[in-house]
């Protein structure tokens, strides 16, 4: 019997793995688990139902190619062969194509793609910018050669001929079209001041043809313009990504100009509705003018100025003689206290008492009240009601002593 080392066996096995046409082949259904997107681009999974579990591989060339990204509990059908793992002993699925299981890889990264955007906040209403009410101009990002450019400028010049349009030609679907219509974007961020508002859109078509306004770079560039943008992508029951991003979605093309170019005649209209709504508002107010000045001309206050006044003519006369006598009687009182203060001031003039004989004596400027303020030999000055005395101090007296000498010459 012939002894084998492992790598021989894994190899033989292996071997016997691959020339089963059975096995070169295989799709599989089945709903995915353990899986892991390594940083070499490779990715590592399990396939399971709900009795046995199969490992599986998908090479990092493969992965590229896949328009979702795999999640666990993500039921799929994986095609592909199966073979041995050498190093493990183990066999594996070599998936080369992988699809969701009833539901298309578009749809399916539709909504991926959706909710991710919608978890940062991309389409909230928060972020919606409201539409020029009178654009001068108006940008257009779409194909030069669809009917898109066409019904535009159809609506657009039987509403306002006013209004310029300006085109930036990008292609709408294909390779290469959410770059151009990226770039177009960015070229209306860098001129903003070129026009008020933007179209951007194409004709219906499948969910293939419309991808491009799905591209996850094309949604952040119409989230981050800096102009008010009107989506118009297909018909009135597609719904793009691109339609959630901008700030209006229109049903069609068509709807997108009558959003954005308003209508001469609507507004010739409106004008008119204003201006005739001005002059009845000037008319009822002339009227009510006219009106209120006719009552006041009519008001008895300017006919007969008596009859309304009289009351209060005879209220002022009273007021009137209440205060004269007010003032009367303060003044009689006050001259009263005037004449009995002169009286008063008069008795204390001293000029008075020198009419009954008495006298002042200064000397110098000082007023002499008692003999404590002489001295022998000071020069006085006698004041009288009739002139002025001076005289020498030759003696002092006290008045005690003035006084006992009085009665020892008695």
């Amino acid at each position: 019997m012939t002894i084998y080392n492992v790598s021989e066996i894994n190899t033989y096995i292996k071997e016997l793995f691959s020339t089963d046409n059975n096995l070169r082949k295989v799709m599989i259904r089945g709903e995915i688990s353990n899986f892991k997107f390594h940083s070499s681009g490779h990715c590592y999974l399990t396939l399971k139902d709900e009795h046995a579990a199969l490992r599986a591989v998908i090479f990092r060339r493969f992965a590229q190619k896949l328009r979702f990204r795999p999640e666990n509990g993500m039921k799929v059908i994986a095609c592909g062969s199966i073979s041995v793992y050498d190093r493990d002993g183990t066999y594996q699925l070599y998936i080369e194509q992988l699809v969701p299981d009833g539901i298309g890889d578009l749809n399916l990264y539709y909504e991926q793609l959706k909710n991710k955007l919608t978890s940062e906040g991309l389409f909230n209403p928060e972020h919606k910018r409201s539409l020029p009410i009178y654009p001068k101009t108006i940008g257009i990002i779409t194909s030069k050669t669809g009917a898109v450019l066409h019904d535009i400028y159809n609506v657009a010049s039987q509403r306002n001929s006013a209004v310029k349009l300006l085109l930036y030609p990008v292609m709408v679907q294909g390779d290469g079209s959410a770059e151009q219509i990226v770039k177009a974007l960015q070229y209306f961020d860098c001129h903003y001041d070129l026009c008020d508002v933007l179209i951007i859109g194409r004709g219906g078509g499948s969910m293939e043809d419309l991808w491009s306004f799905n591209d996850e770079r094309v949604v952040r560039a119409v989230y981050a313009a800096k102009l008010p943008i009107v989506s118009a992508v297909g018909h009135e029951t597609d719904y793009t990504l691109t339609d959630f991003a901008s700030d209006v979605r229109a049903s069609t093309p068509s709807h997108a100009a009558q959003l954005c170019v308003p209508s001469r005649e609507e507004l010739l209209k409106k004008i008119y509705l204003l201006q005739t709504n001005l002059s009845n508002v000037i008319e009822n107010y002339l009227a009510s003018c006219h009106t209120r000045l006719n009552n006041c001309r009519n008001n008895k206050l300017f006919n007969d100025t008596y009859s309304p006044l009289g009351d209060s003519w005879q209220q002022l006369d009273l007021l009137i003689s209440q205060l004269n006598n007010a003032v009367n009687h303060q003044f009689t009182d006050k001259q009263h206290i005037i004449t009995v203060l002169s009286e008063k001031l008069a008795l204390l003039n001293p000029e008075t008492a020198l009419q009954r004989g008495y006298s002042m004596v200064y000397r110098g400027n000082t007023v002499i009240t008692s003999t404590d303020q002489l001295a022998k030999n000071d020069l006085l000055q006698i004041v009288l009601s009739d002139g002025q005395v001076s005289a020498t101090v030759n003696a002092l007296k006290k008045k005690g002593e003035h006084y006992a000498k009085k009665e020892t010459n008695i």
